[in-house]
This record gives C-alpha cells, sequence and structure tokens, in this order.
C-alpha cells in the first residue's frame, strides 16, 4: 500500500493546522494552580538568595585568604632585648646530605636521653642546671647556623656547628651518669638506714 509522500504532508499540516479545544489553556493553568501554587515558588526564592550568598561569602573568603600576605612574625631576643624580623638559617641538612645525617644523629640521640631522664624531687635540681646548660649551647647552636646562613658555609662554621652537638650529647651523657651516680648514693644510704 505505497502512498504518495505528497498527499501525507498534505494530511500533516492539516492535523497542525487544526486548532486546541476552546477553554483548553485556561483549563490546564488551573490544574498546574492546584499542583503547584505560586507560594512554593516564593518559599523556594529565600532559598537561592541565601545559597547565594553563602556561594559569594565563600568565594569572598577563598579568595582574601589566597591573596593574604604572610604576616611578619617578629622576634624578641631577651637578652639583648631587641627586635629583629625572623630569621631562617640553614643546618648542616642544608649545606650536604652527609651533614645532615651526622645532624641528624646527634639530634636523635640528645633526644633519645633526654626522653630517659625522669625527673624526681632528688634530682629536679641537677637536671634543671643541665637543661640550662643545653639551652644555652642550643642558642648558640642556632646562633652558629645564622652565621652559617649569613656567611655561606666554610669549614670553621660548620665544625662548630658539628661541635655543639657532640657538647650536647656528651652533656646528656654526664646527666645521665650523675643520675645514676645519685640513685646509687641513694640507694646505699637507704640500705645503711634500715
Amino acid at each position: 500500500m505505497p502512498q504518495d509522500i505528497k498527499e501525507l504532508l498534505k494530511m500533516e499540516t492539516k492535523q497542525v493546522a487544526d486548532k486546541m479545544p476552546e477553554g483548553h489553556e485556561a483549563r490546564f493553568l488551573e490544574k498546574l494552580e492546584t499542583e503547584l501554587p505560586r507560594n512554593q515558588k516564593l518559599s523556594w526564592s529565600w532559598m537561592r538568595v541565601a545559597a547565594s550568598i553563602v556561594v559569594i561569602l565563600g568565594l569572598g573568603f577563598g579568595t582574601y585568604k589566597y591573596f593574604e600576605k604572610p604576616v611578619a612574625i617578629q622576634v624578641v631576643d631577651i637578652e639583648t632585648e631587641t627586635s629583629s624580623e625572623e630569621i631562617t638559617s640553614k643546618t648542616l641538612g642544608d649545606i650536604s646530605p652527609d651533614l645532615k645525617k651526622v645532624e641528624d644523629y646527634y639530634l636523635a640521640n640528645i633526644n633519645l636521653e633526654l626522653s630517659k631522664v625522669s625527673m624526681t624531687p632528688e634530682n629536679k635540681e641537677l637536671i634543671n642546671s643541665y637543661i640550662s646548660q643545653l639551652d644555652a649551647l642550643n642558642k648558640e647552636y642556632k646562633r652558629i647556623s645564622v652565621e652559617l646562613t649569613n656567611s655561606g658555609p666554610n669549614e670553621l662554621t660548620v665544625n662548630a656547628l658539628i661541635t655543639n652537638l657532640k657538647f650536647r650529647l656528651n652533656l646528656m651523657y654526664r646527666l645521665k651518669e650523675q643520675l645514676q651516680t645519685l640513685q646509687t648514693t641513694d640507694s646505699i644510704t637507704k640500705r645503711t638506714n634500715i
């Protein structure tokens, strides 16, 4: 049953040209209003405004943090009571990997020995005196590190840093020996008193 295409197109245009029944649009709008009232549109509009404000605040905060200049930290030297900008100093590890190994070895051993120390009322004064000596050596190490940063690596400053680390480790060993001696004398004293 072949049909002519021209006739099919004529019939199609005829069907399209037909109008909708009268009142169809009004009935459709009425049904639409009952299903989706206009109040609901208003209730969602405040959510859109709130979401927009949150997005704008978030973008503003992110932009502020991205473009924020780092705050300069002031360091006050207690001994000279002068203020200076924080100085980033080089360490032995910045010079070479081998020196970093040496520095890490000493610092790990110093921290290990320091962690083994237990403070009691009997040894508190002794430990505090050694800690103050360690602090002095640590300040000196930082000063030498600043010198290393300013003048560049040379044999004298590298040796001074390594010697400082050795002194600190030896200081910890002496503290350990002193504590053992103190503990031994305390135990002997307790035995004789019994």
